[in-house]
């Protein structure tokens, strides 16, 4: 099907809404700090996973200083099975501790300050600053990254240059949720090994050369779980990048 790049991201936008309106973000989280502590260790790991570990984790450590003073042993022993725990134990700690010491105990709201946090990557501030601070902002991740290659809304491999060509393309205000909805296509339907594509409801749009033939026989997609969590406490926004 020949459509223009607009009236492709219109049915793209439409689909991803239809879908996946309203569903949360994955990781289990009730205030912020949580939220960065979680997405640290979503790193190379499940977020399934990771809310596996986070309940013993919230209940021993609450604020930033009590990160900051954890004892390494003890806490690499609670994220073990995120993998790379002893890097990720590392990173709470003396993100937590800059956390302390340079902001007062609270997350910084800026991308560029972010990103001077040890563990904290590109990809976590900006899931910090659209989903804790309402600031419209483009995660990529593997999941983003696969179906935006595959849609052909993207033709690099960088996350940066992807998140530049998906900002092009995506209503700038709805950038944090449109995006996690192409996680959420990526993760469910639009899978790394043996995509859903009989279920696809932008297959025929889909330029993919190696998408799978349609069969009505293929078995139901799964769906984004439903999570259910203490309302978080957000900081107050800032204005737009």
């Amino acid at each position: 099907m020949n459509l223009s790049k607009k009236d492709k991201t219109a049915r793209l936008v439409a689909y991803l809404d239809r879908k996946f309106k309203g569903r949360p973000i994955e990781l289990d989280y009730a205030m912020p700090l949580q939220l960065l502590v979680a997405t640290i260790l979503s790193a190379q790991c499940t977020d399934e996973r990771v809310n596996r570990v986070t309940p013993v984790l919230f209940r021993r450590y609450r604020t930033a200083s009590d990160y900051a003073g954890a004892d390494p042993a003890e806490l690499e022993g609670i994220i073990r099975s995120t993998g790379f725990f002893r890097a990720k134990a590392r990173n709470i700690i003396r993100c937590c501790s800059l956390i302390r010491e340079k902001h007062a105990g609270k997350i910084p709201d800026t991308l560029e300050e972010l990103v001077q946090l040890p563990g904290v990557w590109r990809k976590t501030a900006n899931v910090i600053l659209g989903n804790l601070f309402g600031k419209p902002a483009i995660v990529v991740d593997t999941h983003v990254k696969r179906v935006s290659q595959r849609l052909g809304l993207t033709r690099s491999d960088d996350p940066n240059r992807i998140e530049q060509d998906l900002g092009k393309i995506l209503p700038p205000r709805r950038w944090t949720e449109l995006s996690h909805h192409l996680l959420l296509h990526g993760r469910y339907v639009c899978t790394a090994k043996a995509p859903r594509c009989g279920e696809c409801e932008i297959y025929p749009i889909c330029p993919w050369r190696e998408k799978t033939v349609y069969s009505r026989e293929a078995k139901p997609a799964r769906t984004a779980r439903p999570v259910k969590r203490a309302a978080a406490k957000t900081a107050p926004r800032g204005p737009s990048r």
